[in-house]
Parts: structure tokens; C-alpha cells; sequence
């Protein structure tokens, strides 16, 4: 903005110049001396040299330097954007697959527990038969055994009592004998 104001106060300098009357010779701040001119131009053009050397060159390098840094960071974010929606896709594909495979786990658990349970089952009915078969079997060796301890108490008995009502008329082999065969007769139950 200075250098727009000097630049304008110049060139209105040098429009006052072209339009004062040459033999006049006027001393204010707006005459234009040919020599003072030369110099100021001159100036001028050493003040923009030196600018761009020293103040433009640098603050272009840094405006390049930063619009670079600029370009990188979104070409860094970019790729970092597509870096990241790639993991989320395959952090999507795991979780998928993860997911199909509990299922699948849990699937394959209640398959096994059904299984399990049917075997417990079968066997417990299968235990449970032979126990009931081994039951049956033990209460009729039992009441087997009873029925002969029962008929060999009721023989005794006979005996006992035959004898005293006889009185010792036969010996006891025969009385046993006559006793076995009139149990047998007896209906089993």
C-alpha cells in the first residue's frame, strides 16, 4: 500500500511537471526537478531489486514451500483416508467371518448338548432297563428262596405235628418225603 502511494504521488509529480508552465519556477513540494526524478526512479528501481532479492524471493519460497506442505498433507490424508476405510473394511470381513464362526460354534454346541442329552437318555433308559431286569430277576431268586425256605418250614411243621399226632409211627425220611410231594402239589403262587 506504501509503495502504491509513493508510486502515485510520482506520477502526480510528474503530471504537475508536464503541466507547469517551464519558465516558472515554483518551489513547493510538488515541483518536479529533472534531477531529483532520475534519482527517485532510480532509488525506486534499487528498492525493488532489493525486495525481491531479500523480502519477495524469500516470501515466495516460504508461499511455495507452504502451498507444498499444503498438497503433501492432503495427498497424506488422502492416502491415510484410504488406508483407513481399507482396515475398516477388513475389520468388517473379520468381524463377518468372527461372527459367522460363533454362530456356528453355538450351532455346533447345541448339536453336541442334543447329542449328549439323547446318549444320557438312551443309556439311562438303557440303565435303568437292566436295573429293572436285575430287580425282577433278584425278587424272583428271592421269592423263590422264600417259597423253598417257606416249604421247607412248612415241612418241618408238618413233621413236627404228624409226628406228634402219630407218634412216631414213621421215621422222618418218609414224612419228609410224603410232605415234599403234597407241596409240589400246591399251586405255586
Amino acid at each position: 500500500m506504501a509503495l502504491a502511494n509513493i508510486f502515485l504521488m510520482k506520477f502526480y509529480s510528474v503530471l504537475m511537471f508536464i503541466s507547469s508552465d517551464p519558465h516558472e519556477k515554483k518551489d513547493t513540494l510538488l515541483s518536479v526537478e529533472p534531477g531529483l526524478l532520475i534519482w527517485t526512479i532510480i532509488i525506486f528501481f534499487i528498492l525493488l531489486l532489493i525486495l525481491k532479492k531479500f523480502a519477495w524471493g524469500p516470501l515466495l519460497k516460504s508461499l511455495n514451500d507452504r502451498e507444498q506442505g499444503i498438497k503433501d498433507s492432503v495427498e497424506k490424508a488422502e492416502y491415510l483416508k484410504q488406508e483407513a476405510e481399507k482396515i475398516l473394511a477388513e475389520n468388517k470381513a473379520l468381524l463377518a467371518k468372527a461372527d459367522e464362526d460363533a454362530r456356528k460354534v453355538i450351532a455346533e454346541s447345541k448339536e453336541l448338548a442334543e447329542k449328549l442329552r439323547q446318549e444320557m437318555m438312551s443309556k439311562t433308559g438303557d440303565d435303568t432297563s437292566r436295573m429293572i431286569a436285575q430287580a425282577k430277576g433278584e425278587i424272583e431268586r428271592e421269592k423263590i428262596a422264600a417259597l423253598n425256605s417257606l416249604k421247607d418250614e412248612i415241612a418241618n411243621l408238618a413233621v413236627q405235628a404228624a409226628g406228634k399226632l402219630i407218634d412216631e409211627n414213621l421215621d422222618n425220611d418218609k414224612q419228609r418225603k410224603l410232605i415234599d410231594n403234597f407241596i409240589n402239589k400246591i399251586p405255586q403262587n
